[in-house]
């Protein structure tokens, strides 16, 4: 498969553990194609990127979430998060598992634009 971008959106966080691990699923087998992959998190989503939460999320039937965020990651995975999602959540960066990045609509905009696919959950 020819390499393209795709921008993975996700608003779910724990309250719902299937729908927080879906994105991450659909992240890492695009990445096995050779898909470029950014993820944008929003809403009570971005409680998964802090130190600790993704081990807590167990969906039947798929691998933890902590071990496709690491693979995401590890793959080249970028993984954005809403700064008014986090500052609602009185979330700060030294809370955040490395190698994610806080991000304004701006760049949402911008990654939308440059995506050839955009999926939301």
């Amino acid at each position: 498969m020819s390499s393209s971008r795709l921008l993975i959106i996700s608003t779910t966080g724990r309250e719902n553990p299937e729908k927080a691990v879906l994105p991450f699923v659909l992240a890492t087998a695009s990445q096995s194609l050779n898909v470029e992959v950014v993820m944008f998190l929003q809403s009570s989503a971005v409680r998964l990127a802090c130190r600790g939460e993704a081990e807590k999320v167990r969906a039947e039937g798929f691998l933890s979430l902590e071990r496709l965020m690491e693979t995401f990651i590890n793959l080249g995975g970028k993984i954005y998060l809403c700064s008014p999602c986090i500052t609602e959540r009185k979330i700060v960066a030294e809370d955040l598992v490395e190698g994610v990045e806080i991000a304004g609509a701006g760049i949402l905009v911008e990654e939308v634009m440059t995506a050839r696919s955009v999926v939301t959950y």
